[in-house]
């Protein structure tokens, strides 16, 4: 059975010892041949633990030249681990104050709210102004069709199919004409032709 690779975290761990023994500055090349050599940390990720580590605060780096180092020292880590309990207590403190005043806050709401005759009789009115309420929108429902805005759609829905309507009976006889001068044939036999009935009327 292969051996069971490193964790990223288990990596980070393992690379921070190697600040941390040492107590010395190195360069990103010597991590990457000191990390399979000391720690087991597989040479080609050295590079992404160690950003990780520089982005969480645990390791630190510097150009000194044209050379970039990188350095940790455990008395660093212990003021990194130090102010971030301070954050965490701090936070803690900010949520414990705001709870706080929110149970003083619930305490005057409830006792303002105490059953009695006044506060049932006010419950009582506005029970019944929401019943009244939801029957004033079910009859408004009912009366939807005489909305101002639905009225106007109609109409204007009128007034356009009224045009269409004019439009293609000013076609029919447009081509009616046309047959009658080009053909010479009767109007009845087009009516009859094109199946319209004798009672068609152009519309004004």
């Amino acid at each position: 059975m292969a051996p069971r690779g490193l964790s990223l975290e288990e990596k980070r761990v393992k690379l921070l010892e190697i600040f941390h023994e040492s107590k010395d500055f190195y360069q990103l090349k010597e991590l990457e041949k000191l990390g399979p050599k000391l720690k087991g940390i597989v040479s080609q990720s050295v590079k992404e633990v160690l950003q990780s580590l520089v982005d969480d605060g645990l390791v630190q780096g510097d150009k000194i030249g044209s050379s970039n180092f990188f350095w940790s020292f455990p008395s660093q880590r212990g003021a990194i681990m130090q102010g971030r309990l301070k954050q965490v207590k701090d936070a803690q403190t900010m949520q414990q104050t705001a709870e706080k005043d929110l149970r003083a806050q619930i305490a005057v709401e409830t006792e303002a709210r105490v059953d009695g005759p006044k506060r049932t009789e006010l419950l009582g009115k506005l029970a019944e102004l929401k019943k009244a309420h939801v029957a004033l929108l079910n009859e408004l429902g009912a009366y939807g069709a005489c909305d101002p805005v639905k009225v106007e759609e109609t109409r204007r829905a009128g007034t356009l199919a009224k045009e269409a309507a004019v439009r293609w009976t000013d076609n029919w006889s447009i081509l009616l004409s046309h047959f009658v001068r080009q053909h010479g044939a009767e109007t009845s036999q087009i009516r009859q032709h094109f199946s319209v009935e004798d009672e068609y009327e152009d519309i004004c």
